[in-house]
Parts: structure tokens; sequence; C-alpha cells
């Protein structure tokens, strides 16, 4: 089965309220649907068709969908599984939605929404929405049967079917294949046309080229030279200064060690502040106790005063040191000030160097720039006109060579189109086809009681044999009969498909076909013909479920419910 619809489920359209109603298409094989007139029975019919094709089935307006009392959140969402793949369709509006999940992720959607209904019509369902009713769904109220449908719409369908439209799809590229040859011969012409007027042209400007050419090259040699003296000036200058840095850094050889002798000083400074600092709390001591506070003894006035004699001798020696230290200091610091000045006029005179090579690198770059620009006037003097001519002669032969092979591809091109016409390849398809659709309805036909001979030729058009009667068409019959013939075309139809595994689906809608033209023996045939049906849900829609109730596997019943249609 290629596509196997799962369920569908809808919500504020037409009747609906804002609760999702839901429905499982693959849960019994035969369902009848009742309620009463307006409980919202075939609502299912225009929920697939909006949530599929962006349409109603019964030809609603699409602003007329959103129930009025909510008149907002339109909602339909439908599963099933394509080809292998799983899909969910979500359509609505106010607000506008419409996605496309395939395994649970969202596929990309193109800008156009009808670009991303193209991608859910071609490629997942394969089949548009006039084979969707002739194939899934048979109602009642908008259903144009095949047989009332214009010859150009059954091929439609048809070619839907048998997967030709491709060919359709072939004839009409193939003409604009066509269109597009007819105006590269055209333009191909022109230029023909045009490329022999330059090369006229190219041979009268050659000696005016010519002259152009030394001009520019004597007036690039002479910006040469001005900038050539210029880079020498900069790069004696950048050489002068480089004495001067030389010269400057030789002044300042004795940086490291006037920097090591600081640090000394700052580290001898540092110890004898300590002893100072030392030496004036044991003075403070001895001035301040009369107790040593370790041993409880009284300190003796001879040995304080010893104690603070001996310390004060230190304190002069230590500040002596640190005049002295002090001095030094001056000494280095001043010489440090010194060579810091020195190094900032070394750090300006490099700033200026880098300057004089950065102005050298750019003009030597521009004389670069001019070298190659002589070169290029000077071989364009010498063959750029030439070499024009010749490029133009060759692009002459290509031309011509287009134009051949565009007469060669127009004569293939109009055999592909004769091959691709609805009287060509589609026409020996359909003509194997036609023989085996016109069997399978008459198998159809007869399993529902109606004995005649049906036939639809290659353009199709029907002849319809019934015994002791002559050619009828299908107008010619009574609408029971005209219903028995609807059916087996829709049944013909869902074979040929699963022949052709194109419109392959497990489902089969019917709108009130019982209600119809159908007398009592054509419903017992045609319920024996539906339940004969393999891999196949058939859903029925019917005001007769008090005789229909015990003929289907399941049912359900609509219902109306505070002005929503529900089910009950």
């Amino acid at each position: 089965m290629s596509i196997q619809f799962k369920c569908v489920r809808w919500k504020n359209i037409l009747s609906t309220g804002n609760v999702f109603t839901e429905v499982k298409l693959d849960k019994s094989p035969n369902t009848l649907i009742v309620g009463s007139n307006g409980a919202g029975k075939s609502t299912i019919l225009d929920a697939l068709c909006f949530g599929l094709y962006g349409k109603s089935f019964r030809k609603v307006k699409k602003d007329q969908l959103i129930n009025t009392i909510n008149n907002r959140d339109a909602v339909v969402e439908i599963e099933f599984d394509s080809y292998g793949k799983s899909f969910k369709i979500i359509r609505g509006l106010k607000p506008n939605i419409f996605e496309i999940y395939q395994n649970g992720e969202l596929l990309n959607q193109p800008a156009a929404v009808k670009d991303y209904q193209e991608i859910l019509e071609r490629t997942i369902l394969r089949m548009n929405m006039k084979s969707f009713a002739q194939i899934v769904v048979l109602g009642s109220a908008s259903f144009v049967p095949f047989m009332q449908l214009s010859t150009a719409i059954r091929r439609e369908v048809i070619e839907d079917l048998l997967d030709i439209r491709v060919f359709s799809t072939m004839s009409t590229l193939l003409k604009a294949r066509i269109a597009e040859l007819r105006e590269t011969y055209l333009i191909n012409n022109k230029n023909i046309e045009s490329t022999q007027s330059l090369i006229s042209m190219q041979e009268l400007n050659r000696d005016r080229e010519t002259r152009d050419s030394n001009r520019v090259i004597e007036e690039c040699k002479e910006l040469q030279s001005t900038i050539n003296n210029r880079i020498a000036t900069m790069q004696q200058q950048v050489s002068d200064i480089e004495q001067e840095i030389d010269t400057l850094t030789e002044t300042i050889s004795d940086s490291d060690t006037i920097r090591t002798k600081l640090s000394d000083i700052d580290k001898i400074e540092s110890s004898l502040e300590k002893r100072l600092r030392g030496t004036k709390k044991v003075i403070a001591f001895y001035q301040d106790n009369d107790t040593c506070p370790t041993c409880i003894q009284p300190i003796g006035n001879s040995f304080r005063d010893n104690q603070i004699l001996e310390k004060n001798t230190v304190m002069v020696t230590l500040n002596e040191a640190m005049l002295t230290l002090s001095t030094q200091l001056n000494a280095v610091t001043d010489r440090l000030n010194e060579i810091t000045s020195i190094q900032n006029r070394i750090s300006i005179k490099q700033r200026n160097i880098s300057a004089l090579n950065a102005q050298i690198k750019t003009d030597q770059r521009e004389v670069a720039i001019l070298s190659d620009r002589i070169d290029e006037v000077s071989k364009k003097e010498i063959t750029e006109v030439v070499v024009m001519i010749d490029d133009l002669k060759q692009k002459l032969d290509g031309l011509n060579a287009i134009h051949e092979s565009t007469i060669r591809a127009r004569g293939v091109h109009d055999i592909g189109s004769v091959i691709l016409r609805d009287t060509g390849i589609k026409s020996r398809i359909i003509k194997q086809y036609i023989p085996v659709i016109n069997a399978l309805v008459n198998k159809y036909l007869a399993a529902m009681d109606f004995f005649v001979k049906f036939e639809l030729n290659e353009a199709f058009e029907e002849k319809i044999l019934s015994r002791h009667r002559d050619d009828f068409t299908y107008e010619s019959f009574s609408e029971g009969e005209k219903m028995r013939i609807d059916l087996a075309l829709l049944f013909t139809w869902r074979a040929v498909a699963r022949m052709k595994n194109s419109a392959n689906t497990n489902l089969l809608i019917l709108d009130e076909v019982f209600d119809a033209s159908l007398d009592t023996n054509g419903c017992d045939e045609f319920l024996k013909l539906i339940h004969s049906l393999d891999n196949t849900n058939v859903f029925v829609i019917s005001h007769k479920g008090d005789i229909l109730q015990d003929k289907f596997r399941a049912s359900i019943r609509f219902e109306k419910h505070h002005n929503f249609s529900r089910i009950a």
C-alpha cells in the first residue's frame, strides 16, 4: 500500500466546535457513519480535502469553513504513511497554518505556500485533488463522476493513475526548451554580426593603441624616477639616525649596573631601617621598665644605663650609615634619570626609523606597480590588439558552431515534441491499459448485477452496449444505473492504482451512496463488493443507519450538542 491513512482530526471546521473530533482511518475494514441532517457526518470529507489540498470537498469557500461561532482556530491534522515514511499534515485558518512533518521533523517551508503544496502533491501524495476525488472519495453533494468530466480532465486523471503525467511535464519543458533554442538562434545570429563588426574596429584601432601605450610608459618611468630618489633620501636618513642611536646607546652602557646598584642600596636601606627600629625599641624598653617581664627580676640602674648608652652608640653609627647611603642613593638616582632620558630619545629616533621604513615600503610597492603597468602596457602595445583580433575570430568560429548545433538540436527537439504529444508515447501506454480498464469496469458492473458492455476508447469516450438496446452513452441511463457505472469506475481506478502503485491507498469514503439512486438489490450487491476489498478501510456516510447498522464492522454516530457537532 503506497499511502496508508491513519487518522484525521479537526476542530472549528463548519459545525465542529473548539474540541478536536478524531476519526481513526485504519481501525476497521468497513465503518458506517450516521447521524441526522446537519449533524456533521460529511465534514470528514471537507476536513480531509482541506488538510491535504487546502480546499473543501463540497465547494465551500475557504473562509466559510471556519465555525461561525468561534470564528478562529480552524485546524485539521492528518496522519498517514507514504512510501515507507510517516507524515503529519497540519493546516489551519485564523491563524493560517500549513506544516508538513516527515518522521516527526518539520520539512523546510518554501517562501510560497504554492510551492509547499506542490511538494505535498507531487512527492508525498503523488496525486492531485481531481484524482483524490475519483479514487478515495465519492460524495453525492459535489462529486463529479468521471463520466461527467471533460475529456481533458479525464485524460489528466488517467495520466495520474498510470504515472505518465511526467510525459506531459516533459512536453511542457520541451516546449520551453524549443522556445529557448529559437531565442538562442536569433541571439547567436546577432552575435555573429556584432563580432564581425568588432574585428574590423580592432584593426582600425591598432595604430592608436600603439601611440597611447608609448605615452603611458614614459609617464610611468618618470614617476618611478621621482619615487626612487625619494626612497634614496629616506634610506640615508635612516642610516644617519641609526648612527645617532648607536652613539647614544654607548653612553648608557652602565644601565644594568646602575639598576643593580639601586636595588642593592634599597636592600641595605631597608636593613638599616629595621635595625634602627629594633634599637629604638630596646632603648624604650629600658627607659620604661624596672622589672624584667621574663624572669620577674628587678633591672639594676647601672645595667640599665649601660644598655641605654650602648644602644645610643649603635644608633649614632646607624644614622651615620643612613646618611652615607642617602648620598649614594641620590647619585645613583641622578644617573638613572639621565639614562631614562637618553632611552626616551632613542625610542623617538626608533619611531622615526619605523615611519621612514613604512614610507619606503609604500614607495617601493608603488614602484613595483608602475613596473607591472609598464610591462602590461608594453605587452599590450605589441600583442593585445592582435590577440584580441585572434580571440574575436575564435569567438566567431564558436558562434558558427553554436549556429550549427542549434539547428541540429531543433531537429532533435522537433522529434521529441512529436513523441510527447497526446498522440505519441502516452497514447501507446494508454492503449495498452484501455482493455484492462474496460475489463475491470465490466467486472465490477457485473458484481453489482448490472450486465452491460462498457467500453472506453483512447480518447476516453464511452460506448455502452446493453442487452436488447442500441448503443448508449452514460447520459442515456437512469440515475441508479449511472451510480453503478460511477462506482464501477471508482473501483477500477483503485485497482489500476494498485497495479501501478501510484495512487494506491487504504482509504475509501462513500457519501450517501446508499441514500441516492441505488435500489435495494443494488445496495446489497454493492455491500458484497466493498466487503470483498482487501487492505481497504471503507467509510460509508448514510442516513439509513437503522437498515445498514448490522452490515458494518464499526459505526460512528455524529450528533449536535449545544449547536456543535460531535461524535456521540
